[in-house]
Parts: C-alpha cells; sequence; structure tokens
C-alpha cells in the first residue's frame, strides 16, 4: 500500500550545479579514497556487457557516505558546528558523519533503526559519536532525530535530502569518468536519492548521452513508484533484506533531480540481490552488503548488450552472521545446494542405494538426516533427508528426476 504526497517539487528550489561537485572534490582531498574500478570477467560474461565494480565498499568507513557528509559539515558555519550535530542512519551515513565530526572536531548524536546490523552500530560509537536506538526502519529513526534536533539546538545532516550532501555523492562519477571515459551506464543502489542524484549531474555534465540507472529492492521501491506517478509517494511498509536502502519515502530535492536526470529506475527481488553478493565475494573476493550490491543485481534488467557499465558498489559494511545467511541463501538460487526428503523403506541397503546414485551423478553429500520418527509408519518406513553440493539449476533437475525414476517420491525442501 502506497500513499501520495502533496507535490511540492514543481515550486523554485536550488539547483546542483557541477562547480558545487568539483567544490567536494577539493573538500574531500586526503580525506577520502580514489577507489579504482575493477573489471568483472564473471559480471560480464553472465550478462554480454562489459562490466566494471566501483567498488566504494572499500572508501573509508566502508561505504559512500563519507563523501556527502564530510562534504556538507566542512561547509557548516561556525555557529552551526558548535550547536552539535544530529542525523538519522540505517548505518552508513551514521558512521560518515561520526567520522567527518570526529575530523573536524565536532560533537555529534546519531538516530539508528533498532534492527541496525551491530557492526554498524558499534563502528559509529568508535568514531565517538552518540548513539540513539529508534524505530524499526530508517523513517522511524528520521522522525526522532528531528525531535531532538528541535529540543537540543543540533544542526541536522541529512543522509540524502541535502544538496551539500549530494554534491559528496557526485565525486564518484567524476572519479568514474576520469578512468572510464567511454562508459556507456552506470547502474547505481537508491534509497532515499541522494547518491544516484549527484552521480546523475556530476556524470550528464561530462558526458550528455552517458546512461544513468537506478537499482532498487522491489521490498522498498518508493522512487521507482514516485517516478511512475510522476509525485512523491511513500510507502506504508518496506520489506527488504537491503536494510540500507529500506527506505519508505524519497527525498524532495533527490525526487526532483532524479526525475530530470536519471534515465531508468529497476528494481529486483532479495534472491537476485544474494546471487549477486554471492558471486562478487565468490569470484573477486570482495564483500558487499546487502544494499551495496544492487547494481550488480540489476545487471539483470538491462537489455542492451556489449555496453561498458559500471556497477557502483556502495557500501560494504556487513556482519559475519549476515554474510554466512547471504552466501547459504546465495547458494540456493544459483542452484548450487539442494535440500530434498525421500521415504525409504526401513531395511538394509536402501540408504545405499541413494548414496550411490547422488555420488554417480556428481552430487557431493554435505548433510545426511535418517530418522524413522519422521514418517506415520515407524516401524517400516524412515524418512532420509539430503543436503547436496550441486552444480547448477540443470544438475538439480538431473538428480531429482534420477531419484524419481527409482520410484520415490521427492520432496524439495529449498
Amino acid at each position: 500500500m502506497v500513499t501520495p504526497i502533496k507535490d511540492e517539487t514543481q515550486k523554485s528550489k536550488p539547483k546542483l550545479k557541477f562547480d558545487d561537485i568539483n567544490m567536494a572534490m577539493e573538500n574531500l582531498k586526503g580525506i577520502v579514497h580514489k577507489t579504482e574500478l575493477i573489471y568483472s570477467e564473471i559480471f560480464s560474461t553472465e550478462f554480454n556487457n562489459h562490466v566494471y565494480i566501483k567498488p566504494e565498499n572499500l572508501q573509508t568507513t566502508g561505504s559512500f557516505k563519507i563523501r556527502g557528509a564530510y562534504n556538507k559539515i566542512c561547509r557548516l558555519s561556525p555557529k552551526e558546528r558548535e550547536r552539535g550535530l544530529i542525523s538519522s542512519s540505517a548505518g552508513n551515513h551514521a558512521q560518515g558523519v561520526a567520522y567527518a565530526a570526529k575530523r573536524l572536531g565536532v560533537k555529534a548524536t546519531i538516530v539508528m533503526p533498532a534492527m541496525t546490523p551491530l557492526i554498524k552500530i558499534e563502528a559509529t560509537r568508535k568514531y565517538g559519536a552518540q548513539v540513539v536506538l529508534h524505530g524499526d526502519f530508517y523513517d522511524e529513526a528520521y522522525s526522532k532525530a528531528r525531535e531532538l534536533e528541535k529540543e537540543e539546538g543540533y544542526t541536522f545532516i541529512h543522509p540524502f535530502d541535502d544538496l551539500d550532501v549530494i554534491a559528496g555523492q557526485g565525486t564518484i562519477a567524476i572519479e568514474i569518468l576520469e578512468e572510464l571515459k567511454n562508459a556507456d551506464a552506470i547502474l547505481v543502489p537508491v534509497g532515499g536519492g541522494g547518491l544516484i542524484s549527484g552521480v546523475a549531474v556530476a556524470a550528464k555534465s561530462i558526458k550528455p548521452d552517458i546512461k544513468i540507472i537506478g537499482v532498487e529492492p522491489e521490498g522498498a521501491m518508493a522512487m521507482k513508484l514516485s517516478l511512475d506517478n510522476d509525485k512523491l509517494i511513500s510507502l506504508d511498509t518496506v520489506k527488504t533484506i537491503a536494510d540500507g536502502v529500506a527506505v519508505k519515502r524519497p527525498g524532495d530535492i533527490t525526487f526532483s533531480i532524479i526525475r530530470d536526470y536519471v534515465d531508468e529506475i529497476v528494481t529486483v527481488t532479495d534472491f537476485e540481490v544474494m546471487e549477486a553478493f554471492l558471486i562478487l565475494m565468490e569470484k573477486h573476493k570482495i564483500i558487499g552488503e546487502s544494499s551495496g550490491v544492487l547494481s550488480l543485481a540489476g545487471l539483470k534488467k538491462i537489455r542492451e548488450k556489449g555496453k561498458n557499465i559500471v556497477c557502483l558498489v556502495s557500501g560494504g559494511n556487513i556482519d559475519v552472521v549476515t554474510v554466512s545467511s547471504m552466501i547459504n541463501r546465495g547458494l540456493v538460487s544459483r542452484g548450487r545446494l539442494l535440500c530434498f526428503s525421500v521415504e525409504l523403506t526401513d531395511r538394509p541397503g536402501e540408504l545405499q542405494k541413494i548414496a550411490e546414485v547422488l555420488a554417480k551423478l556428481n552430487a557431493n553429500i554435505i548433510k545426511l538426516d535418517h530418522n524413522q520418527f519422521k514418517t506415520f509408519d515407524r516401524f517400516n518406513q524412515v524418512q532420509l533427508e539430503v543436503t547436496v553440493e550441486t552444480n547448477g539449476h540443470g544438475h538439480i533437475d538431473q538428480i531429482i528426476s534420477t531419484v524419481e525414476r527409482m520410484g520415490y517420491s521427492v520432496i524439495r525442501i529449498y
């Protein structure tokens, strides 16, 4: 369910200029890493394009957010800094603000959703910021931060709907096009829209014919719906593993910029995100967080072939428990794991038959559960649950059909 918002975007708003992004480049010298492009053979082959990765997961604080946060804070007046800073974030902007505040000698308080991964909360605290946990999603944390802004007189640092923040994010596009002048398209994760807004303005200023494509999760596609309806749309709920872009309401400024500069927004499923995560980790030995790999997941939705495409991997702040879960789900989605059950007659040699056929089919057994208490007729039948390592969906189909031809009824668990 979605809720339309009164359209304020037609009113006169300050415009982001390319000069603002160039100024941000100067402000960020010595603060951010120039993350060099990585050519991806595996993604290029799989999607029939020339794919490059812009690894902002290797950036200072582990994401692109330091660019916008630092640029904003360094441009504040002394009086604005003295009041202390307040911000809201699902994690990466929090670390950017905390790091920038520490570098510039400013006190900072960050309101984060209670469900924020622990690694992001602890990293924010280690940079010296006070952390307040509130709400389940970003928008609830944002409302709390605005309350504290009024109560305490803090200076609010918006995570995406601010021209100085957007200008900082736009420096990424300058770096990309300095390194790959013949880039045809840049794929960018979309949450509130600050990243893609800055990238789009900078990239189109340098190379007007370049395509800028946003990627949103299906469970949090507020920006796509807003563009489709030509007015801001607020989602009633969001549901996605990509916690960093789980935003119900896009920004006013970002919506206006995206409407003018972005060519298209595509959506991806959580399973497509997990597949992209797995490929990036397994083939490139690079860890990206779920929201960070949206751009790689979006490659499936690109119709053109043979193009030079840059995928912006926006962050890599992810805890090891989530990494394990993402790997397992990614393996299932790619057809690399199969778990199934069959009922066997409780007599010697039945288990061996299954084991032998799996061995002939080169299915590596990871786990076996041979349990007579899971069947109704536990004196004559045994349920066998098997988890095997497989080599794609075709291999899975071959295993299931072979076992069924042996007379067994196969129940696929995952």
